[in-house]
């Protein structure tokens, strides 16, 4: 399943730039590029450093795409 975020929406609303987020986190401008597209999922650590900056939960920046079929 596709791994969905609101990345690019929630660095706006906070006035940050892929670097400076980048630096916040640990992470280099173009792994917060490649998350924002979709095209690299973050490793746990990552997405709770990447929460923790917004003040949120994981799940309220990361979601799926797809509903899962349990």
């Amino acid at each position: 399943m596709p791994l969905g975020n609101r990345l690019k929406e929630l660095r706006a609303a906070k006035g940050l730039n892929q670097q400076a987020l980048g630096t916040l986190v640990g992470a280099s401008r173009q792994t917060i590029s490649l998350i924002e597209r979709g095209d690299y999922n973050p490793s746990i650590t990552l997405a709770l450093r990447i929460a923790k900056v917004f003040g949120t939960t994981v799940d309220q920046v990361f979601y799926l795409t797809e509903e899962d079929d349990l």
